[in-house]
């Protein structure tokens, strides 16, 4: 399942993207997230009909994520493509998480 934490605005889309799939529920990237934006949860997957441990937008930083993760885009370490990649992607072995802007 593809979950979305974040916003769309008039200046354009910011979101967290996290593949439950993927995820394996480490908390790595809870960790390593400087702005505390990030938090593990427990849900409940219909898919599975199981309950799941993930990463899950805080309260506080869901309407300001375009605020609290910019500190993390501009000189941070670059994938091949020159795209720069934030501490809680590159925190994420199994690669669920991504961001969108």
């Amino acid at each position: 399942m593809i979950i979305n934490y974040g916003y769309k605005d008039g200046s354009g889309e910011y979101f967290i993207v996290l593949d439950t799939d993927k995820c394996n529920g480490c908390g790595e990237c809870v960790e390593v997230c400087p702005a505390g934006v990030l938090e593990m949860t427990t849900e409940f997957d219909p898919d599975t009909m199981e309950d799941m441990v993930i990463p899950h937008l805080t309260k506080e930083h869901a309407k300001k994520i375009k605020y609290s993760c910019a500190p993390c885009k501009p000189g941070q370490d670059m994938a091949s493509s020159g795209e720069v990649i934030p501490p809680c992607v590159l925190a994420c072995e199994p690669q669920a998480m991504t961001h969108s802007w």
